[in-house]
């Protein structure tokens, strides 16, 4: 089974598509899934797609100064960390990083992973989100059998053109 996958998003429109189709392959929940890009490639965009998909209607910020934003949607809790403003992977702890991710049920989506390079586990998926000169390239790798399975179910939905 192949554990990366490309995307190609043409517009934010399609970006939001994606992410509602990782929230389809993410159904049965639990998932930790880690977004790098450059700032404003995209990540809070695919978030916002992410929990559209999985009916939320409110609104999704990025939670760039709150560190983290929990959602709860009728599949469970959805936690969108933002960790830029991180200066030592060590604060993780003092926002409730460890229970966070102790929720084997919930799907973590964590920005900028790198800034708690040491302290957050192992990602599931891990997507870089990467300019081109019309859109967005989404790379996507599984880093465990949860991950390869979302992956599957991810690749059987949609093909590498968003």
């Amino acid at each position: 089974m192949n554990s990366r996958s490309q995307f190609t998003a043409a517009d934010e429109a399609a970006l939001e598509r994606l992410g509602g189709r990782l929230a389809s392959a993410c159904a049965d929940g639990g998932c930790r899934i880690y977004l790098r890009g450059e700032l404003g490639a995209g990540k809070t965009t695919l978030v916002r797609g992410f929990l559209r998909g999985l009916g939320y209607q409110g609104r999704v910020k990025s939670p760039t100064y709150t560190l983290v934003e929990p959602y709860e949607v009728g599949s469970g809790t959805i936690y969108h960390l933002d960790l830029y403003r991180l200066a030592d992977a060590e604060e993780l702890e003092w926002i409730g990083g460890r229970d966070l991710f102790a929720d084997e049920s919930a799907v973590c989506l964590v920005e900028w992973p790198e800034r708690g390079h040491g302290a957050l586990p192992r990602a599931d998926l891990q997507l870089a989100i990467a300019y081109l000169d019309q859109g967005r390239r989404v790379d996507i790798q599984a880093s465990t059998s949860r991950g390869r399975d979302v992956l599957a179910r991810l690749g059987s939905k949609t093909s590498t053109r968003s």
